[in-house]
């Protein structure tokens, strides 16, 4: 018996005594003499990396998160030393690295604490797998909150909780279960009214630790690979999430028609049943723009074939589909069937394009074809490869958009419902185990079908959507939450689950509206459409197991709510497609909870329900039965109720009440919204103006309306009109200016103001300084009619 060994465990390993430093560039080098390397970089002013390794020198620097697309650049960069510490500074922060144990502590330019190292960076031997457990703790702060990390089923805050990043197919999931679909290693602190922001981007199995198990710290690691965090300062909630989706990249604007509502099912099939649910949309007149084939559509669920007995002429079936207004999407998993007589197949299996054991063999996996291989989405090759199978699809059949489902990778019958940890990846280049692989393996097969469908949807913009992602994967693709329930449980997840994509930086997410499994009541689906209205992607989705969940499959009231709260989202679509625009500029959550509204009053820290969509509309569902109001919150400031008009003001919580055919809605005080004439899908009417509803202000608000052709990358060449609106209010007057920008020209003439709630009698109205007779205007005492290329439009009393 051999004891007393190397090989013995080890236990957790820390940093020594720094020995050297050195600045390189925009980067400080620190090494202590147990062979441990600090790469400090600072990004900019208020972005730092912190890289380290154990074995006196790093390897190859490779990210799926980063977008390289991005510059940086910082201000100031100044590094001083003393007896105790080296610092750094910068415009924004001062950072100090222990010289005794290379921990840190990061102040702002007052000294107060931001982040300060507990234990710091720490490691674990891991001698079945090689490398290290990488570790890392930090002191949590009194009265410190977390947001962020993605699709979690849990409370908005997160203190208290501890959570693991690992892309599982998790079926009717329930609150708080781990993990999840998704994979955002990147949280938000907040204490003393000022926000930071930490991002580990590592794709080895991750977990964080709010202060669940010790309460003063907070703590994240991984499996494998290295510590390798960026730290965000804010000090406003809203500087750290534009500064992390910024670094990780965002989306190009979508169709406008990819932000209506969509329809799907497991499964719709054949083609006369997905011709009746389209005639039905259009019958009851609920606005739809998009249609879904499930797996049924393929041959034999193999992907990218037709079921011809389903779908005799798919083309012909797609154009007619689309003469009514309908997009068509269709289903593309990863798992490739084997079957030699299987073109897919035999193109991938002459290219040698399938993901391998260690030991040599194909993986083999059974999901919906049966036995499956499946390609290595992280080699290139096999990326190029996968984005030009969608030429029939797309150039030849007409299909609009694509979603990839059970990519994260979801296998059957194994444990783990996944791959085996030893499969092999290219990892471009950078070849690894499944144990890297795994979380951003959904991620790559969504940028592969993102720049097939991209290529040959082009000019037109394409349309993806993923079950499972990793953070950056917004660059190529939108999102839902997965296999959820028809429960109200699951309705205060989604709302939550939203919120939270939407600090994270995969804004354009929304859940199975109605609930995946099991059947939803009336009731049920009713206040979910009230709900996903409000979500950047709108889709009712369900398993077709357990019953029909289509509008009409419940009474003629629920049938009327669809309808109404649909309307409202497509007379929305001018706002929300602004709200867009603005993610896609600057990295702007479209929802935000209200703690991000308002990160000073404490009162936000811990609510859940009520959220700002957009700007200036403040949403608040209803997420239990038989509710004839609710209790919520009202943020800062004061707001008008959306159904009623009474002004109510701000930091309060209070009753409201609500008819079944309601939800709380209130509209920011002093904003301008624009609306479109309900359509029954986008593009079907050719409209001579737009609506503007005027909520008056005794002060200033200024909003916005951006447009461009609604598709295609004519946008990037400066062909889009962007207004802004500026209001200014006071007892006598009313003064609107527009300032517009961009080469685009609306489709349109007039803009029709709804004036609400103006407190005095309308006794003259001048436009561009030249007085408009109300005949002129067509003024009728809450309304008027004017050119929508107004400079100035000043209603008064005097």
């Amino acid at each position: 018996m051999i004891t007393n060994t190397e090989l013995e465990y080890k236990g957790d390993l820390f940093p020594s005594k720094i020995i050297t430093f050195n600045k390189d560039g925009d980067s400080v080098y620190f090494q202590t003499d147990n062979n441990v390397i600090l790469k400090l970089t600072v990004l900019r002013d208020s972005l730092i990396r912190f890289r380290y390794t154990t074995k006196g020198y790093f390897s190859k620097d490779f990210s799926y998160a980063i977008d390289k697309s991005q510059s940086h650049g910082y201000n100031v960069l100044e590094v001083d030393e003393d007896k105790s510490f080296y610092t750094i500074t910068t415009s924004k922060v001062i950072c100090k690295v222990g010289k005794a144990n290379m921990q840190i502590v990061i102040t702002d330019l007052n000294g107060q604490v931001i982040l300060e190292d507990e234990k710091g960076f720490h490691w674990e031997e891991s001698y079945q797998f090689g490398g290290n457990i990488v570790k890392m703790s930090k002191a949590a702060r009194d009265g410190e909150s977390y947001y962020g990390l993605g699709d979690k089923a849990s409370h908005l805050n997160l203190k208290g909780k501890r959570l693991e990043n690992w892309a599982t197919d998790q079926y009717a999931f329930h609150k708080d279960q781990e993990p999840l679909y998704k994979v955002v290693p990147f949280y938000i602190g907040l204490h003393h009214k000022e926000a930071y922001g930490i991002f580990f981007d590592n794709t080895f199995r991750t977990f964080f630790d709010f202060c669940h198990e010790r309460r003063s710290v907070t703590s994240f690691w991984a499996e494998g690979g290295e510590m390798n965090y960026y730290f965000i300062y804010g000090p406003q909630m809203a500087d750290v999430v534009t500064t992390y989706t910024h670094l990780t990249g965002k989306p190009e604007m979508p169709p406008l028609w990819a932000l209506g509502y969509h329809q799907c099912k497991w499964s719709y099939y054949p083609e006369a049943k997905v011709k009746e649910i389209t005639g039905k949309f259009r019958e009851l007149r609920i606005p739809c723009d998009a249609i879904y084939l499930d797996i049924d559509y393929m041959d034999g669920f193999r992907c990218f074939t037709w079921n011809k007995d389903y779908f005799p002429d798919p083309k012909k079936m797609v154009a007619e589909l689309s003469e009514d207004g309908f997009k068509t999407v269709v289903i593309i998993d990863p798992g490739i069937k084997i079957d030699k007589d299987y073109w897919v197949y035999q193109q991938a299996l002459e290219k040698d394009y399938f993901c391998k054991r260690a030991d040599g063999p194909y993986m083999k996996g059974k999901v919906w074809p049966g036995e499956c291989n499946f390609p290595d989405y992280t080699n290139p090759a096999v990326r190029e490869w996968w984005a030009g199978l969608f030429k029939e699809l797309i150039s030849d059949i007409g299909v609009k958009g694509v979603w990839n489902d059970m990519n994260e990778p979801a296998v059957m019958e194994v444990p783990g419902k996944t791959f085996p940890m030893d499969v092999r990846h290219d990892y471009d280049g950078n070849p690894c185990s499944h144990r890297k692989a795994h979380n951003i393996y959904g991620t790559q097969m969504a940028r592969a079908t993102y720049e097939g469908v991209k290529q040959f949807s082009y000019p037109k913009r394409p349309f993806i959507i993923t079950r499972s992602a990793y953070s950056g994967a917004q660059r190529y693709t939108s999102s839902w939450t997965g296999d959820n329930v028809a429960s109200w449980e699951h309705l205060w997840i989604a709302n939550i689950q939203m919120q939270r994509m939407s600090i994270s930086g995969m804004g354009f997410t929304g859940s199975d509206i109605g609930g995946f499994a099991e059947q939803p009541s009336g009731e049920l689906y009713a206040r979910w459409i009230q709900l996903g209205v409000f979500h950047p992607f709108c889709r009712t989705h369900s398993s077709g197991d357990h019953g029909d969940q289509e509008p009409w499959s419940f009474d003629v009231d629920v049938i009327d709510i669809t309808r109404k709260f649909v309307e409202l989202r497509y007379q929305l679509l001018p706002y929300l497609y602004t709200m867009f625009w603005e993610y896609v500029t600057d990295g702007v959550p479209m929802l935000k909870p209200l703690v991000y509204f308002d990160q000073e009053d404490p009162q936000t820290h811990y609510r859940t329900d009520e959220f700002i969509f957009g700007n200036q509309i403040l949403v608040c569902p209803i997420l239990e039965p038989n509710a004839q109001g609710r209790r919520m919150y009202l943020p800062t400031g004061n707001w008008y109720n959306y159904w009623t008009g009474d002004v109510i003001s701000g930091r309060k919580e209070l009753w409201v009440s609500t008819d079944y055919d309601q939800i709380p809605i209130f509209i920011k005080e002093g904003a301008i919204i624009p609306k479109y004439p309900v359509q029954q899908y986008v593009g079907e009417l050719e409209f001579d103006e737009i609506t503007l509803d005027v909520y008056f202000k005794q002060g200033k608000e200024t909003s916005m309306l951006y447009e461009d052709a609604q598709d295609g990358y004519d946008y990037n060449k400066g062909r889009y009109s962007l207004s802004t609106f500026r209001l200014k209010g006071s007892e006598n007057n009313l003064v609107i200016q527009q300032f517009k920008e961009g080469k685009y020209t609306v489709p349109y003439a007039k803009y029709k103001v709804n004036l609400l709630a103006l407190p005095f009698k309308v006794k003259r109205i001048y436009i561009d300084n030249e007085r408009a007779e109300f005949e002129s205007v067509a003024f009728d005492g809450k309304t008027l009619i004017i050119d929508k290329d107004f400079t100035e439009l000043h209603i008064t009393a005097e």
